[in-house]
């Protein structure tokens, strides 16, 4: 998996990956997946394969992942289903009464309404998703070893950004495909956490199918 130069001290340090689940039904549509247990199409399936081939040959202290299937199904067929550990942390953002529902749809009702800023009627704030970032982050960083993580994508760049020390709202400048990977790290010791790689579909046979209506939400917000 490729990653940004580093010197000999960051290549020593931890790194936490982080896998986002492959394709679903409700992720081609642009419908706000929460917890609705929602599960691979075939084409998500081969993709979490190949993101298995990109992990080959890299060793992790532990490997957590959310326990709803399209979390659990990549990481199983990606070939970490028997050392995985489930984390209910580690599920997506609770939409609320937006659950299943596509951007346009939100805006009929709510003009303007934004995920990273105003989070969810009926689910979760930005600042409730950022502490359970904060909660899985405090129970990773306590040893000297690789860490991987499976989950999805709202979830993810809040954890992303909460790693980076900034608020939950900022995740919204994080763009993230199905079946991508993306690594934390350090910048020469562990007072200056980084983004060492971003978004890495180069596994992928084709490229993520973005659909306008849901990403303009999750670019713009």
């Amino acid at each position: 998996m490729k990653t940004s130069e580093t010197n000999d001290k960051s290549a020593n340090l931890p790194r936490i990956y982080l896998a986002r689940h492959g394709e679903t039904a409700w992720s081609l549509t642009g419908q706000h997946t929460g917890l609705t247990d929602v599960p691979l199409t075939g084409h998500g399936e081969d993709n979490a394969r190949a993101l298995g081939h990109l992990l080959v040959g890299l060793s992790f202290d532990k490997v957590l992942t959310s326990p709803l299937q399209r979390a659990s199904r990549t990481c199983q067929l990606a070939g970490f289903a028997a050392v995985a550990e489930a984390d209910s942390d580690l599920v997506e953002w609770n939409y609320g009464e937006f659950e299943g529902l596509r951007t346009d749809e939100i805006h009929r009702k709510h003009p303007g309404w934004q995920l990273f800023r105003d989070g969810c009627p009926g689910g979760e704030s930005p600042g409730e998703v950022g502490a359970r970032a904060d909660r899985v982050l405090k129970r990773i960083c306590t040893g000297s070893g690789n860490i991987l993580l499976f989950s999805s994508g709202h979830f993810l760049r809040v954890l992303a950004v909460r790693w980076l020390g900034l608020e939950p709202a900022l995740g919204r400048f994080f763009m993230l495909d199905s079946a991508s990977a993306s690594i934390l790290g350090y910048e020469n010791c562990p007072s200056k956490p980084v983004i060492q790689t971003w978004n890495d579909t180069s596994h992928l046979t084709t490229q993520p199918v973005t659909n306008s209506n849901y990403e303009i939400n999750t670019i713009f917000t």
